[in-house]
């Protein structure tokens, strides 16, 4: 178990940092994973919301046969793999030891992301360029983020429960190296300049305000504004363009939706099958701009999958994350638990990941979907385990 948890320590070590080695330690973790449950040292357990993503993933394979190109979506669907996290997750992060060498993998890769951003801002950067860091786009940076402010905002403010169940307590210094973090992954965050993972940063920090004292809520829009008030010219600027229509990308988000609906009304069972959107709206018919064609998606989770992959695959990735946060307040009930810290955090991710999928296919990125559903399935491997 022990090397099951070290291998999925890496996965999470280069979560911000290389996704071919993330992945190549998830295949590892899986090859792991299969050799424990071989030897029976281990059962396989998953938690509630696996299935309806198992649902999500079947469907997606059914689309991928009556896809425009199947061939492409076939090649596409490769990373419904990546979904053994989950199983993976179950029994890596079991035990206290287990979930605290993924917690210190996340913590360093999120560090050495920060540390190369910051950098790479102020010795490299072009003015006014978008920060990526160690990724290929700086809208996956900043889902990256995202997700760890999640984690680094929870772990810093919930930090006191942990451990208790093992009879022991997490380092102080830990607290504080997360609570580090915030500010300086608040700002690489803001130097993406992705407007989705800001929304979403604001949605997850209220709600974490919400579980921890909720009259500190009344705080979240004065810091906002000081924030906007002392960040550089471009940040405001791009800030205030949340609210213009006279913004090219918000006129083309429109679009999107627009095209989307009528391309679900075309194909509302299979859609145009995984990894294909793309080609079906290139027909000036429905209605974009050319600038618009030059992008591969439809800016928006909901839209996109059902686009893509049809109604009822909607249906069931609706399910998975409907039945994930209601679990997950279940588990957050309990504020002495060593699990609430993880609760909280995944909880936050959840909504963070769906307010800015309002504006962006982050679901896609397999970066981003690694480091979200472990974030899920963390807090349902310790309860397990306290309840064995």
């Amino acid at each position: 178990m022990k090397i099951l948890s070290l291998s999925l320590a890496g996965c999470l070590l280069f979560s911000l940092v290389s996704i071919t080695l993330m992945e190549s330690f998830l295949a590892l973790s899986l090859v792991f994973w299969v050799i424990v449950l071989v030897q029976k040292k281990e059962k396989f357990a998953v938690p509630g919301f696996f299935w309806p993503l198992v649902v999500y993933a079947g469907l997606s394979l059914v689309a991928c046969f009556f896809s425009v190109n199947p061939e492409m979506s076939l090649k596409d669907a490769r990373e419904l793999l990546l979904y053994f996290v989950v199983p993976i997750a179950m029994s890596a992060a079991a035990t206290a030891a287990g979930r605290a060498r993924t917690t210190l993998a996340l913590l360093a890769s999120g560090y050495v992301s920060i540390i190369y951003s910051l950098g790479y801002y102020a010795f490299k950067a072009q003015p006014g360029e978008r920060i990526q860091g160690f990724m290929g786009h700086y809208m996956t940076q900043a889902g990256l983020l995202l997700l760890f402010l999640c984690a680094a905002m929870s772990f810093f403010v919930f930090n006191h429960s942990w451990g208790r169940s093992s009879g022991r307590t997490v380092p102080i210094y830990m607290r504080w190296l997360w609570a580090a973090a915030i500010p300086l992954a608040g700002v690489c965050l803001a130097l993406t300049l992705t407007r989705s993972a800001w929304i979403g940063f604001v949605v997850a920090a209220a709600f974490i305000l919400l579980l921890w004292k909720p009259k500190t809520l009344i705080l979240l829009p004065v810091a906002v504004g000081v924030v906007f008030f002392l960040s550089p010219q471009p940040i405001k600027q791009r800030a205030l363009s949340i609210f213009s229509l006279e913004s090219s990308s918000n006129r083309q988000r429109l679009q999107y939706i627009r095209a989307g609906v009528r391309i679900i009304k075309e194909r509302p069972v299979f859609g145009t099958g995984p990894d294909t959107v793309d080609m079906v709206f290139q027909d000036p018919a429905y209605g974009l701009s050319v600038e618009a064609r030059r992008n591969v998606h439809l800016h928006n989770n909901i839209i996109q999958i059902a686009a893509e992959r049809g109604i009822p695959t909607l249906a069931a990735w609706l399910v998975f994350i409907i039945w994930a946060f209601l679990s997950l307040l279940r588990l957050s009930k309990n504020r002495d638990s060593p699990v609430f810290p993880h609760a909280a955090a995944a909880a936050a991710a959840l909504l963070a990941l769906v307010t800015a999928g309002l504006f962006e296919y982050n679901f896609a990125d397999s970066e981003i979907a690694v480091l979200f559903l472990y974030l899920l399935t963390v807090s349902f491997a310790s309860s397990r385990k306290a309840e064995e």
